[in-house]
């Protein structure tokens, strides 16, 4: 079992920075690919970043490519999102996700099998 906490939220402006943060529980974290996810208020999740269980490969959407990293420390058994140059459509509150495999072969939510309760990102124009 894998349980996950997020934190890092709040409230910023547009043009401002924010930094997520996910603890996992577990001795193979290190083995998890991860994710994280958004949903804006009225919107389904989507998709918004992805790393695998080594850091080696990172994918993002592409609203929100050039702006946000993902990255771990596996020795921290955390995972990291940073967001630059936040813009109003970015609110939303924000999951973190994990699936047990290396890998993920899509941006679907449906490959991960772990989820957070999510951290609220509020960007005011």
């Amino acid at each position: 079992q894998v349980q996950l906490v997020e934190s890092g939220g709040g409230l910023v402006q547009a043009g401002g920075s924010l930094r997520l943060s996910c603890l996992a529980s577990g001795r193979t974290f290190s083995s998890y690919a991860m994710g994280w996810f958004r949903q804006a208020p009225g919107k389904e999740r989507e998709f918004v970043s992805g790393i695998t269980w080594s850091g080696g490969s990172t994918t993002y959407a592409d609203s929100v490519k050039g702006r946000f990293t993902i990255s771990r420390v596996n020795a921290k058994n955390t995972v990291y999102l940073q967001m630059k140059s936040l813009k109003p459509e970015d609110t939303g509150v924000y999951y973190c996700a994990a699936t047990q495999r290396r890998t993920y072969n899509s941006n679907s939510d449906r490959e991960f099998g772990y989820w957070g309760q999510g951290t609220q990102v509020t960007v005011s124009s």
